[in-house]
C-alpha cells in the first residue's frame, strides 16, 4: 500500500504555502516482510519559517531531540520459522532498508530490542502482543494506543492477519546504567 504526504511550509514572505503533496511507497523487508513508511523525520528540532523541505535523516532510530513519524506493518504469524540464512539475509536488509534498526535487534532474542527513544503509537487495523522483557504482554488492537518508554521489547503478530501501527518516535537521553531510577527522579524538580 502506498500512502499520500502533502507539507506545508513558509515561502519567503513567511507564508503559509504547500510545500509538496507526494504517494510515499513502504520499504519491505524481504523474508519477514515488515514494511515500514518513512513519512517524515529530522535529526534535531525544527526551526520555523521553513521551506516545508524534507530534513535530511538517516538513522532508523532518532537521536536525542530528534524524531521520526512513519507507519509500519507486522505481518500475520508465520507458520514456518526463518532458518538462519533466512534471518541473516532479512537482518542484512533490514540494516539496507532501515539503517540502524537491525543493530537494535538481539539475534539470541528475535524482535526483542531496545532504543533511546518514547514511541508513541496508534493500531490502524490488526492486532499486536507488546511483550517486555520479563515475557510479560498486552494486546493492542485496532483504536488502542500506546507510550513505549525506551524499556525492552518485541512486538508480535500471533493473529492471521497483518497488523498496521502509526507511530512517532522522539529521541531521549538514558541514564548511564549505574544511575538506578531512584536516583533519575531525584534529579527532576
Amino acid at each position: 500500500m502506498q500512502f499520500r504526504r502533502v507539507v506545508t511550509g513558509h515561502d519567503a514572505n513567511s507564508k503559509a504555502v504547500f510545500a509538496s503533496d507526494e504517494v510515499i511507497a513502504p520499504r519491505v523487508v524481504p523474508g519477514i516482510n515488515f514494511e515500514f513508511v518513512r513519512l517524515w523525520g529530522a535529526d534535531k528540532p525544527a526551526d520555523f519559517p521553513d521551506s516545508g523541505g524534507e530534513p535530511t535523516y538517516r538513522t532508523y532510530f532518532p537521536p536525542a531531540d530528534g524524531f521520526r513519524f512513519g507507519i509500519f506493518t507486522i505481518p500475520a504469524a508465520r507458520t514456518m520459522a526463518l532458518t538462519s540464512e533466512e534471518r541473516r539475509n532479512s537482518l542484512h536488509e533490514m540494516e539496507r532498508l532501515l539503517p540502524g534498526l537491525a543493530a537494535h535487534m538481539e539475534p539470541s532474542t528475535p524482535g526483542m530490542h531496545t532504543s533511546d527513544s518514547i514511541d508513541f503509537g496508534y493500531v490502524i487495523s490488526g492486532s499486536i502482543w507488546l511483550e517486555l522483557d520479563d515475557g510479560s504482554a498486552k494486546e493492542l488492537r485496532a483504536g488502542d494506543t500506546y507510550v513505549q518508554n525506551g524499556t525492552r521489547h518485541a512486538w508480535r503478530n500471533r493473529s492471521s492477519e497483518p497488523c498496521r501501527v502509526l507511530v512517532a518516535l522522539v529521541g531521549a537521553n538514558r541514564q548511564p546504567s549505574g544511575v538506578s531510577l531512584a536516583q533519575s527522579l531525584g534529579n527532576r524538580g
